[in-house]
């Protein structure tokens, strides 16, 4: 009878792990459908809900760590690349999301974060601007040509700033000295200025690959957050 319970046990764990990972699978296909579907996006999003088990979750209706990762996306004619959105702290209840309700849906904290290419930073630059690249925590870009009659070579320390119409990119320095023309003449804007979930970029970071950029907001609705 004790060999036979404990087989018992180990069938009913067995099912009950099954069943736990089942449903969250289940659970992240139905995330991922209403991002591809809400965004308009060419391909379904990955969705990792993290912790276990699941099922605890779900039937308390709060999640630690849920995992978007969207790839690439465009706004405004610029396209990023590596997008994710890490949620923290979602309460989801239980009843709403069964009966396809979603306004009660609420991320604590949802921060996005995305690439974007140096090409794509260096499109809408002025014709003077011939190059950009990283250079340790900063950018450098390459100078050559004329500007108000002032002959430009060599490279210059770039200054960026978020801002509601994109990242503003300015140089600022030539070697050790200062530029002596208008910064205006020389500055351009990468028309990116949100990322998922509403937020508004925030973080600027040079990398190898590209610019990262990334943006967190708080108390997230993910019903009433709109789509591009």
């Amino acid at each position: 009878m004790r060999k036979f319970l404990l087989v018992l046990l180990v069938l009913v764990v067995g099912g009950a792990v099954a069943a736990d990972r089942i449903g969250v699978r289940i659970a992240q296909n139905q995330i991922a459908e209403r991002v591809q579907s809400q965004y308009g996006l060419a391909q379904r999003p990955d969705v990792t809900i993290h912790g276990i088990p699941f099922l605890t979750q779900a039937l308390g209706g709060k999640y630690g760590h849920i995992d978007v990762r969207i790839g690439d996306w465009t706004e405004r004619g610029v396209t990023v690349s590596d997008v994710t959105v890490d949620m923290r702290d979602v309460t989801a209840p239980l009843d709403q999301i069964a009966a396809g309700n979603s306004s009660g849906v609420v991320a604590g904290a949802a921060t996005a974060s995305a690439l974007v290419p140096y090409s794509a930073i260096k499109k809408n630059a002025p014709k003077e601007i011939t190059s950009i690249r990283p250079d340790g925590d900063r950018l450098k870009v390459g100078l050559a040509g004329s500007v108000l009659g002032f002959q430009l070579t060599g490279d210059a320390v770039v200054k960026l700033k978020p801002t509601a119409q994109g990242i503003r990119v300015t140089p600022v320095s030539v070697g050790s000295s200062s530029l002596q023309i208008p910064v205006a003449a020389l500055s351009w804007t990468v028309p990116v200025a949100n990322l998922p979930v509403g937020s508004r970029i925030s973080e600027l970071t040079p990398t190898p690959q590209g610019l990262r950029v990334a943006a967190t907001a708080h108390n997230v609705n993910l019903a009433r957050v709109q789509a591009r």
